[in-house]
C-alpha cells in the first residue's frame, strides 16, 4: 500500500459546473508523479456558452476550443487515465460535481469515486487565513506559478496532498489516502455512480430550471424592446444587502463538505442576495451568522475580493476584524465570492453584460 491517486482540476465555460472547457490530471505512486495529462474541450451542448467572468479568471475562449470534442466524447479517455484510483482535488465537492452534471447533462453515466479534498484535509493541519489554492500550495512548499491553468492546479494540489500526509505522518511510500484522513478523525469519501433515468444532482437541476428561465426572460425582454431603457437596464449585482434571518445548518448535509460545520459570515455585496447564500450555506450544513466574532470560522466577502488581497490590504471592516481576532488565535478563513460559489457548485447570480 502507498499514497497512490489522482489529482484533478476543472475549468469551466460558465457558472454551471457541468461545463467543463479544460482538465487537467496528475497521477501520483507512492507520493511521486509519475504521469500527466490534460485536455481542452467543448462543455456540453446547451451549457457550452462561455461567461466573460470566467474567461477572465483562466483565459479559455470559446475559439480556444472550437476544435476539440465535447466533454462526454472525451471522457472514457479521461476515465481511463483515473481508472480504480481515488481522485484529489481543491474542493473536490465542486471537481467531482463537474463530473457528475456533465456527463448528466451528456445523458451519459457517471462511476462511482472515493475521493479526497484538500480544502477540508489543509483547514485541519495548516492555519491560513485563506485555505485558497495559491495559500495551501505556497505553505506545503509547492511552486504554483499559473493559478487556473488545470495542470498546474491539478499538480500544486497533488503537492498538498502529499505534504499533508508527511505532516500527518503517513508515510508516502506506505500509507494511504485512507490513512491520511484517518488521522484527521475522518473516513474517506465517496461519490455515487449515476445512470441516466436516476435523480439529477441538484446543481443540475437548478441549471435546467435556470435555462427555461433565461429562455423565457429573453422572450419576455425581446417583446419589450421598444422600452425606453431597452434590454440593457438589467442589474448585474444585487443592491447592497440587508442581513435578514439566519437559518439553522441542514443536519442532514455531508460532513465532508468544506462548509460543513463551519459558523459563516457574509460582507460586501455578493452576485445574489444575502439571503439566499445564507440559506444555501445552511443547506450545506453551516450555520450563518450576522457579524465576525470569536465563533466565526468562514468570513465571505463580495466586492470583487481576492484571497491575494489580504497581502495588500484590500480588506472590509468585517475582514479586518476577522484578521485581528486570527492574531488572537482564533482560526477565521477568508474566501473570496468565486471560492464560496465554487463550494457552492452553484452558478454567477446574472449574466455578465
Amino acid at each position: 500500500m502507498a499514497l497512490d491517486f489522482t489529482a484533478i482540476d476543472f475549468e469551466t465555460a460558465n457558472g454551471f459546473r457541468g461545463s467543463p472547457c479544460s482538465v487537467g490530471l496528475i497521477r501520483v505512486r507512492g507520493g511521486r508523479t509519475v504521469e500527466r495529462a490534460s485536455w481542452l474541450m467543448r462543455p456540453p451542448v446547451g451549457h457550452d456558452h462561455f461567461d466573460p467572468r470566467n474567461v477572465a479568471i483562466h483565459g479559455i475562449t470559446p475559439q480556444d476550443v472550437a476544435e476539440e470534442p465535447r466533454f462526454g466524447e472525451l471522457f472514457a479517455e479521461i476515465g481511463g487515465f483515473i481508472g480504480d484510483d481515488v481522485l484529489v482535488a481543491h474542493n473536490a465537492a465542486f471537481d467531482l460535481g463537474v463530473i457528475r452534471s456533465a456527463l448528466e447533462v451528456s445523458g451519459l453515466s457517471a462511476p462511482a469515486y472515493d475521493y479526497a479534498c484538500t480544502v477540508v484535509l489543509a483547514r485541519r493541519t495548516y492555519r491560513l487565513v485563506s485555505h485558497s489554492l495559491p495559500f495551501a500550495a505556497r505553505e506545503a512548499g509547492v511552486r504554483l506559478e499559473h493559478h487556473h491553468d488545470a495542470t498546474e492546479d491539478a499538480a500544486a494540489c497533488a503537492g498538498i496532498l502529499v505534504d499533508i500526509a508527511r505532516r500527518l505522518g503517513v508515510d508516502p511510500a506506505a500509507g494511504s489516502i485512507a490513512d491520511v484522513y484517518s488521522a484527521v478523525g475522518l473516513p474517506l469519501p465517496r461519490q455515487d455512480g449515476f445512470t441516466p433515468g436516476d435523480d439529477l444532482s441538484a446543481a443540475t437541476v437548478r441549471a435546467l430550471e435556470r435555462a427555461t428561465s433565461h429562455a423565457s426572460e429573453e422572450a419576455g425582454r425581446t417583446a419589450r424592446t421598444t422600452s425606453p431603457r431597452g434590454a440593457g437596464a438589467r442589474r448585474s449585482w444585487a443592491p447592497w444587502p440587508d442581513e435578514g434571518a439566519n437559518p439553522a445548518p441542514n443536519p442532514a448535509a455531508d460532513p465532508h463538505h468544506p462548509l460543513f460545520g463551519q459558523r459563516i459570515v457574509f460582507t460586501g455585496s455578493l452576485g445574489m442576495s444575502r439571503s439566499e447564500a445564507k440559506s444555501r450555506a445552511a443547506q450545506l450544513g453551516a450555520q450563518p451568522a450576522s457579524s465576525v466574532t470569536r465563533a466565526t470560522t468562514v468570513l465571505v466577502v463580495g466586492d470583487g475580493f481576492v484571497a491575494a488581497d489580504l497581502m495588500s490590504g484590500r480588506v472590509t471592516t468585517k475582514a479586518r476584524r476577522a484578521m485581528a481576532l486570527r492574531e488572537r488565535g482564533q482560526r477565521v478563513e477568508v474566501l473570496s465570492e468565486g471560492e464560496f460559489l465554487q463550494m457552492l457548485g452553484g452558478h454567477w447570480a446574472a449574466a455578465s453584460v
